[in-house]
């Protein structure tokens, strides 16, 4: 297990079910946009779970690297409010801008296979 390759996974997992649920909204005429956000690192009590050295080095070095939380909110209240993204939909943020993600969550076959096997899987999981 890797947990910084389960955290990628992750928020690539987030841009495909934005994509996916944008795609699915504008298919039905829902006048609702959804997109990913990425609100960056943010200085949060996480770093008590790593490594002695890494606590170390994050405590010296957060204050110049990670975020407050009102400035990790930052990308998403921007992305949900602001008045010239009001039609902007399925896109992904990161500080506040539309970021162009990697080739694997540009792919909107991908993002299918995603939310076909979620279904699925909540369906046979869960009870009737």
């Amino acid at each position: 297990y890797s947990d910084t390759r389960a955290y990628r996974q992750s928020k690539l997992a987030n841009i495909f079910h934005a994509k996916e649920l944008a795609m699915r909204f504008k298919a039905e005429g829902v006048d609702i946009t959804a997109n990913a956000v990425h609100p960056g690192f943010i200085m949060t009590p996480l770093m008590r779970y790593t490594f002695y050295i890494m606590s170390l080095s994050l405590c010296f070095f957060s204050s110049f690297l990670l975020k407050n939380v009102p400035q990790g909110a930052a990308t998403t209240c921007y992305t949900a409010l602001h008045p010239s993204l009001k039609d902007v939909t399925g896109q992904y943020f990161v500080d506040s801008s539309k970021y162009n993600c990697s080739a694997y969550g540009r792919d909107p076959e991908l993002a299918h296979k995603l939310w076909t096997f979620s279904q699925e899987f909540i369906d046979k999981h869960s009870p009737s």
